[in-house]
């Protein structure tokens, strides 16, 4: 799986197969990325898509040398039981 950032959207899109996909919304804020929201199909919850979809774009937000404010509740919790993000917080 492979992650696609669209700026044009304000969002970052993990495909999960037959159509469906993750997504995790930003807005530039602040010399930051903001994360306002991660939304994973309801019939695909509890199988660590949305776990999947954080640790993507967290390395994606690491290799483009910036840094989030996890605005989002899943975002944030997401970051608070990988200490090892901690630095990308902004």
């Amino acid at each position: 799986m492979s992650i696609v950032r669209d700026e044009a959207r304000g969002r970052y899109e993990l495909p999960l197969g037959s159509g469906d996909i993750a997504v995790a919304v930003f807005h530039k804020r602040g010399g930051a990325l903001a994360i306002t929201h991660t939304e994973v199909p309801a019939h695909l919850e509890g199988r660590g898509h949305g776990s999947a979809l954080m640790a993507a774009v967290l390395t994606d937000v690491r290799a483009r040398g910036e840094k989030v404010r996890p605005l989002c509740s899943f975002a944030r919790a997401y970051m608070r039981r990988h200490p090892e993000t901690q630095d990308l917080l902004a």
